[in-house]
């Protein structure tokens, strides 16, 4: 399975006749290439980065699930705006269809953290979203203190973090939390941080052409980049809470593109809400 270079993004291509052109990259596993993990990141590995996944400091740090110790009302699935999901390792294989007709429409999968961890259900959770339907994207858990923003944004291209011009990818995300290692801004400064995150932003769009959805809360975004309006211009949010609603929004984005707004949802924990029609989702993957 070769890879290829066309333009500011990248696409793999698979070998087999027939198959057809806005399928490619969907379709194509990602290869295991070196990446550009550092010397220094070598000695870094994360110890437990199954039990890494979008949202899993959030719920520790802020709170989890709707209600305490319960779950997500199925009615909520109909309120307004697009119902989706996201998933890592610790989901396993997920039953994508069941998903689907409950109408999930859309969903993230984990397929990078730092510069030495892939997914291994990235796979089954990355093409079965696909496959059932669903508009899908990828997303990068961030381990700012192992090594620099672009090594890490250039390791989740080319491990599953790509995009495709099919209509039907999503930009990567950007995954900015408490870190599960140690301490909460990973021992950066709020000017180092902001770097670190510019580092990663620029470098993945010009591996793919797209500006990165960033994940984040606002306590954390307050706490680890004194704040930023760097990046509501140019960078989707997608923010997390518990409850209600999506509360105060951080520094730099007058709105929401994604709302995380339970960690404990049906068949997996954690759902979201696209803030828009499913037009406008579609838009969002088309890149314009």
């Amino acid at each position: 399975m070769p890879l290829r270079r066309s333009g500011p993004a990248r696409r793999t291509v698979p070998i087999a006749a027939g198959t057809f052109v806005s399928l490619l990259s969907v379709l194509a596993l990602p290869l295991a290439l070196p990446g550009s993990a550092t010397a220094s990141d070598a000695g870094k590995r994360p110890a437990h980065p199954e039990q890494d996944w979008m949202g899993s400091t959030i719920a520790t740090h802020e709170g989890s699930g709707v209600r305490a110790g319960g779950s997500e009302p199925r009615a909520s699935w109909s309120r307004r705006g697009v119902a989706g999901v996201d998933v890592s390792s610790h989901n396993g294989n997920v039953r994508w269809q069941s998903l689907r007709k409950k109408g999930v429409r859309f969903a993230y999968v984990k397929a990078t953290e730092g510069t030495s961890y892939t997914n291994p259900y990235f796979a089954q959770q990355y093409r079965g979203s696909y496959s059932s339907g669903m508009i899908h994207g990828a997303y990068h858990f961030a381990l700012p203190d192992h090594s620099s923003g672009s090594s890490q944004a250039r390791y989740f291209a080319d491990h599953g973090g790509d995009w495709s011009r099919d209509g039907k990818t999503l930009p990567g995300a950007l995954d900015m939390e408490y870190n599960p290692y140690g301490a909460t801004c990973y021992g950066k400064s709020h000017r180092a941080m902001v770097s670190w995150i510019h580092d990663f932003v620029r470098t993945y769009r010009e591996e793919t052409g797209r500006d990165a959805v960033i994940y984040t809360s606002t306590n954390w975004w307050k706490h680890c980049t004194g704040n930023s309006g760097k990046f509501g211009r140019t960078n989707p949010l997608w923010i997390p809470r518990y409850g209600s609603s999506v509360g105060s929004l951080p520094a730099g984005w007058r709105y929401h593109s994604i709302w995380q707004h339970t960690s404990s949802g049906h068949t997996v924990g954690d759902h979201n809400r696209f803030n828009g029609s499913f037009t406008r989702l579609k838009v969002l993957a088309n890149g314009r």
